[in-house]
């Protein structure tokens, strides 16, 4: 079957569930564009910036399972670099697509512009390459070959791709398969498969505490559904790490607590480190969920299940798709009845309505806000920090940077999320410093008609870095902005409808008001003392300074005491 390029790859993307490609135009992608707007099944969404675009595409990946990314040569893919460096630490299947400049002018080393104007055009790819799992040029004679490798690669390892496509080559005809794009993976061995299965039993059976420990990637390769269903029918109890929040749910009985090492909650680090079978699912521990390397499973009895090989307990089982695992397991593992456990009971809470808003009671007060099945996404810095102690309502799925922690991701992220999924309400948490890193995309947020509920935490200035070290000085300041005003100013007609509240009576009046009205999005800015913080950065910042500036090194004499 013949097509051009750029149509055969517009159709391997709308194979793997892509409807919208975000990105930045420039005359290298111009081409390509051209023929997205005559795609009827596919858009482009135009970010305000590459980084920005970036993000987003790793929002949408959130909800789809893959993003698309479209940058231009040189100055757009690299702008782009720090979100597709984020997708890869997070473990984000995203493909990054960047117009390159003609094919001839590359195999002859033109100077061009977007370029050292020196002939080299490997070295974008090489700038690239070390933050996706592949990176290369098509040509007409193996975009096939090339970009179903890329695809295949991104879907399988959950990382980052990034292909450029020379721009006088997208209109072309090549012959293309007439079978239709396989997003199945590769089947197991099957006496491994049977071996890992009966392992995996033997060992639970003569367990005596048996616990599942959730992480990042036991949402990144579908693994949850299939863990939900084994901890049901047998009755398991199961933790999680910080960057692994909410993925099961936080409110059942069997849920014990989230482990962080020293910092873990009551009861959990001790049966974590003592477990005689602790499943895990690639865990990564950093300082930030691992109660600052405080962490230690070296007595556990580890089951860590990867994508595509199971160890058990120092047994290794590779030439399994884990997918397939999961589902033996679920089939054979003996069923339990339920036990009575203690149901979860919120908290009660009563606004104080003329008392200030502090990080202390604010975020209780904003977890009786949220409901079932939102999509919860929170900035690096005091919103994570003051929600991850909380236990999100069912079904909420919880997004944010654990690992890359770039500052300014989520307003991006939002618009990825919800272009990929309008249907469930959005709730972002966001700091004001990191607000004004990305705040330009509030306006394509506007433009694509999304009705996000954007809670600005204002506390003026960098909260998260002032209890690390400079507490009072003038480079964790930023200038204040009238932020109220700023969803007119991007789009003068637009529904959003714009609160602030500087106490517990004021944000409870505008929350039940945003609620009342979830057809018009809300822009709501909490007013806070820009001293004030969640208990947990309290500590975490002096330990910070500790880790980073050695013992010689300055310290807060504000907080250092706290540490």
């Amino acid at each position: 079957m013949q097509t051009t390029v750029g149509e055969f790859i517009l159709d391997r993307l709308k194979a793997i569930g892509i409807t919208e490609i975000i990105g930045v135009p420039g005359d290298f992608n111009l081409s390509f564009l051209e023929q997205i707007d005559e795609d009827k099944d596919i858009r482009f969404v135009g970010a305000c910036n590459e980084l920005n675009a970036a993000y987003a595409a790793d929002g949408y990946a959130r909800q789809r399972g893959v993003g698309c990314l479209l940058t231009t040569y040189g100055v757009g893919e690299l702008s782009a670099l720090n979100g597709i460096a984020g997708a890869r630490a997070e473990h984000v299947p995203l493909v990054s697509i960047a117009g390159a400049p003609p094919q001839y002018a590359t195999e002859f080393r033109w100077n061009l512009h977007h370029t050292l104007a020196d002939g080299d055009f490997a070295n974008m790819l090489d700038a690239i390459a070390p933050f996706t799992e592949v990176a290369t040029r098509v040509s007409p004679m193996n975009v096939v070959e090339e970009f179903d490798r890329a695809l295949h690669t991104c879907l399988r390892e959950k990382r980052p791709v990034h292909i450029q496509i020379p721009s006088d080559i997208t209109h072309l005809t090549i012959e293309v398969p007439d079978t239709p794009f396989s997003t199945e993976l590769a089947t197991s061995d099957k006496e491994r498969l049977e071996a890992a299965a009966d392992r995996v039993l033997e060992r639970l059976a003569a367990a005596t505490d048996p616990i599942i420990l959730i992480d990042q990637d036991t949402s990144r390769h579908g693994f949850a559904d299939k863990f939900r269903a084994i901890i049901d029918k047998a009755q398991l109890p199961y933790s999680q790490l910080s960057s692994g929040k909410a993925i099961l749910s936080e409110r059942d009985p069997l849920f014990i607590g989230t482990y962080n090492g020293a910092a873990s909650a009551p009861g959990v680090q001790e049966r974590i480190e003592n477990s005689d079978f602790l499943v895990t699912t690639n865990p990564r521990f950093i300082e930030v969920n691992s109660g600052s390397f405080t962490h230690d499973l070296e007595k556990a009895h580890v089951f860590n299940f990867g994508d595509q090989h199971l160890n058990a307990d120092g047994e290794y089982f590779v030439g399994i798709n884990t997918l397939e695992l999961l589902d033996v397991l679920v089939e054979r593992i003996p069923a339990k009845e339920a036990a009575a456990g203690e149901k979860f009971e919120l908290p009660a809470f009563e606004p104080d309505e003329s008392a200030p808003l502090t990080q202390e009671r604010i975020w209780n007060q904003m977890i009786h806000f949220l409901k079932e099945d939102d999509v919860v996404i929170a900035e690096a810095g005091t919103s994570n920090i003051g929600l991850g102690p909380l236990r999100m309502p069912e079904g909420v799925q919880y997004i944010n940077s654990t690992i890359w922690g770039s500052i300014g991701f989520t307003l991006p992220a939002v618009l990825g999320s919800q272009l990929a999924n309008p249907e469930r309400r959005h709730v972002l948490f966001i700091g004001d410093g990191s607000f004004q890193l990305t705040a330009q995309e509030l306006s394509t947020i506007l433009r694509q008609e999304l009705k996000p509920i954007i809670v600005l935490v204002n506390n003026d200035g960098y909260t998260i870095e002032r209890y690390i070290l400079g507490m009072e000085q003038e480079y964790n300041a930023i200038q204040n902005w009238n932020y109220n005003e700023l969803p007119k100013v991007f789009k003068a007609d637009t529904t959003m409808e714009s609160y602030a509240a500087k106490t517990e009576g004021e944000l409870a009046k505008a929350l039940a008001d945003i609620s009342e009205h979830p057809e018009r999005g809300a822009f709501l800015e909490v007013q806070l003392d820009a001293f004030d913080a969640p208990k947990g950065l309290q500590a975490f910042g002096p330990l910070t300074a500790e880790f980073d500036y050695g013992p010689r090194g300055p310290r807060n004499p504000e907080t250092s005491s706290q540490g």
